[in-house]
């Protein structure tokens, strides 16, 4: 028996774990789970727990539905919150068919081959988070914000700060670090920034921390929210993502001899991700919401540029501290934490080793000065605008060859075809704002 097993059973033993949550992850990133007990845990740990893949979007269709879900154990944890007098742990599980291969459509095996290809290249790939969002009196559609705090205030103006120390105190309980935290910019608005690790590690992180947040605003009274755009003329939540490659301990990004810095290797990754921005981002900003975000006139970038300490662009350069030649990164900044976290970081590693391969020349480095551009002079400097909708990424996404390939064709076709639908929903939404616009002089 391997240990990390060996741990699982003997753990739920003596802290008399009641129930074991086997988690994974839907093609549009929502959280599953079903509960096992104790006396079903070894077998599961063993050969999986079959269950109805039909019933599951993105999965398969009813004539091909057994799927098994294979317990990671090396992802137990207990979780911290409230389940009455019963102890509850959780695994994430890796979908499986009945003859045991990988399952196509499992989000986290897509993101498991992305990150194996980087390792035949031989590179470790790294992710750091800064994941935005909301809290609000509830779940209405009309949203009451809690305060009126901006970016750092603290109280009395910043009134959830229990509610972040409470959530950082149950993510730590996880074993998920938290480098900071604090008040956003708009109203109501929090962010906490994760400790960087691993790209599949982080995946399950992000997911971890997305539950937590809001099992802990339930415990509060309170609902948290990370939909990119749930106010007007505020800004919207992102998930800026700082990114490195690792060769062994060495940080490929780093050249001390290179210009800013920045190893060969980074700058084709950063070349990389300008170059198949437009084809990434259905999958890093996936709903309809998320274009509401990335717009003029907030905090988030519009244009696909690259500049050193500037928040207008599409991919950052933050400056490294002295000495600290380990924490070269760049920071991708159009995503937001309502996305697949799996696929997006796979298609932004995909994205990143084609410029590395391909040896992308990396374009000049443009700050806010591209936003007193006029459209001809953007043109003429070849710097495009990211999609304007989801229907423009969804189109910009299906031409593809690299998407499709770091997907692969299952799912590929199935977060297609879900986007489609959610587009064709919203072109026949008559919103409010028509309402209160239109009929009144129409």
């Amino acid at each position: 028996m391997d240990r990390q097993r060996e741990y699982v059973l003997s753990t739920v033993k003596e802290r008399g774990i009641r129930f074991i949550r086997l988690w994974f992850t839907d093609v549009q990133g929502f959280l599953k789970s079903f509960a096992i007990t104790p006396a079903e845990l070894d077998i599961a740990l063993e050969e999986g727990v079959s269950f109805d893949g039909s019933s599951i979007d993105g999965f398969s269709r009813s004539h091909e539905a057994d799927m098994l879900a294979k317990p990671d154990p090396s992802t137990f944890q207990i979780l911290p919150w409230k389940s009455g007098d019963a102890g509850v742990a959780r695994m994430f599980c890796d979908i499986v068919t009945p003859a045991g291969d990988p399952f196509p459509g499992d989000p986290r095996h897509v993101l498991r081959q992305n990150v194996t290809r980087a390792a035949e290249l031989g590179y470790s790939f790294y992710v750091a988070p800064e994941v935005e969002f909301f809290y609000f009196e509830d779940a209405s559609p009309d949203p009451k914000v809690l305060d009126k705090g901006g970016y750092f205030d603290l109280t009395p103006l910043d009134v959830a700060q229990e509610y972040r120390r409470s959530t950082i105190v149950a993510l730590e309980k996880l074993g998920i670090p938290v480098a900071f935290s604090h008040h956003e910019v708009s109203p109501s608005q929090h962010e906490l920034d994760l400790r960087h690790t691993d790209a599949l590690t982080m995946a399950d992180t992000i997911m971890t921390t997305r539950l937590t947040v809001k099992e802990v605003a339930m415990e509060h009274g309170i609902y948290a929210t990370f939909m990119p755009k749930p106010l007007p003329r505020v800004d919207g939540s992102g998930m800026h993502l700082h990114l490195s490659l690792f060769q062994g301990d060495d940080n490929a990004f780093h050249d001390p001899s290179g210009e800013y810095g920045l190893s060969k290797v980074a700058k084709g990754f950063i070349a990389g991700l300008l170059a198949h921005a437009s084809e990434l981002t259905a999958v890093t900003n996936q709903w309809v919401n998320s274009y509401k975000r990335l717009v003029g006139g907030f905090d988030a970038p519009i244009y696909e540029t690259w500049a050193r300490n500037d928040q207008s662009a599409l991919v950052r350069v933050p400056a490294t501290r002295r000495g600290k030649i380990d924490s070269t990164r760049i920071e991708y900044r159009s995503p937001d934490a309502s996305c697949n976290p799996y696929l997006a970081l796979s298609v932004i590693l995909a994205a990143g080793l084609a410029g590395i391969a391909n040896n992308y020349e990396l374009p000049p480095e443009m700050g806010s000065d591209v936003l007193e551009m006029t459209s001809a002079q953007r043109r003429e400097a070849g710097i495009r605008h990211i999609p304007h909708n989801l229907s423009e990424a969804i189109t910009t996404m299906e031409r593809s060859e690299l998407v499709r390939d770091a997907l692969g064709d299952h799912v590929f076709e199935w977060f297609l075809r879900n986007k489609k639908r959610e587009w064709t929903r919203y072109e026949q939404h008559v919103s409010r704002y028509e309402l209160e616009e239109y009929l009144p002089i129409l």
